[in-house]
Parts: structure tokens; C-alpha cells; sequence
């Protein structure tokens, strides 16, 4: 678990966030009002998303940080990958609505709008999602915090919108004031496709970890073997035959079940001894990462260990 205060640096951020995206919301819709553009329309519902998502993602970071209980016996952090699969799965259907959406305005003529108030929208959305965006990248990085970090993505993801917006705005406003006007009008759906099409991926990368965490599937092997030598180090004045090593990553924590197979020549003199081993050990280990948490079983029998 993280310590409190980082908790309460991650609380700050998920309500950074939060009113960020509502501020969002109401100036994307007015100024999809104003120039009848459907892909700031588009902006201002994902926006709006973000916006109870957020809300959500507040209760969810206040739920991991209680403790187990009689009903979550292994702690609230389950529901971190489950959130972020959600708000994955929201955006990823958003995203193809309004696929189809701009598909049919295509096929029906395109869709005029006011371009020159549109490009300014396109400015301050752009500058203010990849601000949000880095200041929550870089604060989650230090905070270990897969809320955080995916809320971060999330803005990401607007603010490639909104500069893709803007650049979209841009040629269509040249286009008004070309000998190819005519063309205008077919700008708004065109980029509202190809948007709708280009940050699919991200939202996609996102399902695919958190559906892992949730399925509890092991981590990348990388970081198994980087914990099974770091481990090992940590074992270096006990006789052992051998270490088997299952991790478990849900949310913030990386939990690690150790079975050591003892050798004949460990010499146990008490139960504190060994309760020292597993303190050192996963002392060490979070010294490295804190999100770790572990338990020790020393066994005779290798095959207690499969």
C-alpha cells in the first residue's frame, strides 16, 4: 500500500482532474453550440466522460487504501484494474459511435461549421489536456499509482484530439478561403474518423493490462526474474535447495508467494529466526518497491512448492 502521503498527493491529482474535466466539458459544449462542430461535440462528451469517470476514480482510490476485512480478505486493490478496464471499455465504444457517426455525415454532404472560432477552442484545449496530462504522467510515476497513471492517459488521449482538432480546423478554414471550398464542409467527419480510429490503440493497450491484473496473470517475465535474483540476494546466508516464486499484481500491490525448500544442513534454532528472514527480505524488497507485499513458507518437501 502506499503511505499516507502519497495517498493524499494521489487524491489531489484525481481532483485536479476532476475539475479539470468538468471545466472542459462546459466550454466544449458551448463552443460545440456556437460552431456546430461535431468533433468538438465529440471532445466535449469525452470530456464528460472523463468527468464521472473521475468522480468514480476518487471513491476507488479512497476504497484501496482501507484495509482487508470479512468481506475483501485480500484488501480493495482488485478494484483498481477493474476501474481502469471499465473506463477502457467506455472509451473504446465512444470512440467508435462516433466513428459511425461521422461516417454517415460524410455520406450525407459533411458538415459546416464555424472554423475560425473553432481554431481557438482547438489552442486552449490542446495546451490545457497535454499540461493535465504531463503533470499527472510525472506525479504518477513517483506515487506508483495505476489510477493515476491511466487518468493520465486518459488526457493524453484528449489532447491528441484537440490537436487534432485544431489541425483539422486549420486546413478547413484554408479551404473556406481556397478556390476549393466546396471541400470544407467534408473536413469535420474526415477528421472525426480518422481520430475515432487513431487513439483506439490506447484505450486497447489499457483493457489488455487490466484484464491481465484482473484474470491474475503473472506479470512480464522481466520483472519475475528481476525480483527472483533480487530475492535471491536477499538469501544469501540460508541453505536452501530451492526458490519457487509466484507474483501477483492487482492494482498497486505486487504480491509474492515464496516457497524456499530448505536443505539438510538449515539449522532452525526458533520460529524467530525465520520471522526475521521473511522481515529482512521483504524490507529489502521495498526498499526497491514499496507496492510489494510478501509471504514466506519454508518447506521440506519440493513438492509442496508445485
Amino acid at each position: 500500500m502506499v503511505t499516507t502521503s502519497h495517498a493524499q498527493d494521489e487524491q489531489r491529482l484525481l481532483k485536479l482532474s476532476l475539475y479539470a474535466a468538468g471545466i472542459f466539458v462546459l466550454i466544449a459544449l458551448a463552443c460545440a453550440l456556437l460552431t456546430r462542430s461535431n468533433s468538438i461535440l465529440f471532445d466535449g462528451i469525452y470530456s464528460l466522460i472523463s468527468f464521472f469517470m473521475a468522480l468514480v476514480t476518487l471513491k476507488v482510490a479512497d476504497l484501496v487504501e482501507r484495509p482487508n476485512d470479512d468481506q475483501f480478505h485480500f484488501g480493495y486493490t482488485a478494484i483498481e484494474p477493474t476501474l481502469n478496464l471499465f473506463k477502457s471499455l467506455i472509451v473504446i465504444v465512444t470512440c467508435i459511435f462516433a466513428v459511425f457517426g461521422a461516417v454517415n455525415s460524410l455520406l450525407s454532404g459533411g458538415n459546416s461549421a464555424e472554423y475560425g472560432m473553432a481554431i481557438f477552442y482547438g489552442i486552449f484545449a490542446t495546451v490545457g489536456c497535454f499540461v493535465i496530462a504531463w503533470i499527472m504522467k510525472q506525479r504518477s510515476q513517483h506515487l506508483s499509482s495505476d489510477l493515476v497513471g491511466v487518468d493520465a492517459k486518459t488526457w493524453f488521449i484528449d489532447g491528441l484530439l484537440s490537436a487534432s482538432i485544431l489541425l483539422g480546423f486549420i486546413g478547413a478554414w484554408l479551404l473556406e478561403h481556397s478556390p476549393f471550398h466546396e471541400y470544407a464542409p467534408q473536413v469535420d467527419p474526415i477528421l472525426l474518423i480518422i481520430l475515432g480510429l487513431a487513439i483506439l490503440p490506447i484505450p486497447g493497450q489499457i483493457m489488455i493490462i487490466s484484464f491481465k491484473e484482473i484474470i491474475n496473470r503473472a506479470p512480464p517475465e522481466v520483472l519475475v526474474k528481476e525480483i527472483e535474483q533480487r530475492l535471491a540476494a536477499c538469501l544469501t546466508e540460508i541453505d536452501y535447495d530451492h526458490l519457487e516464486l509466484r507474483v501477483s499484481k492487482r492494482g498497486r500491490d505486487l504480491y509474492l508467494l515464496v516457497h524456499i525448500v530448505v536443505s539438510e544442513e538449515f539449522d532452525l534454532e526458533s520460529i524467530e529466526q525465520l520471522d526475521d528472514i521473511r522481515q529482512s527480505s521483504e524490507l529489502t524488497l521495498r526498499e526497491w518497491n514499496p507496492a510489494i507485499l510478501m509471504d514466506i513458507l519454508f518447506i521440506k518437501d519440493k513438492a509442496l512448492a508445485g
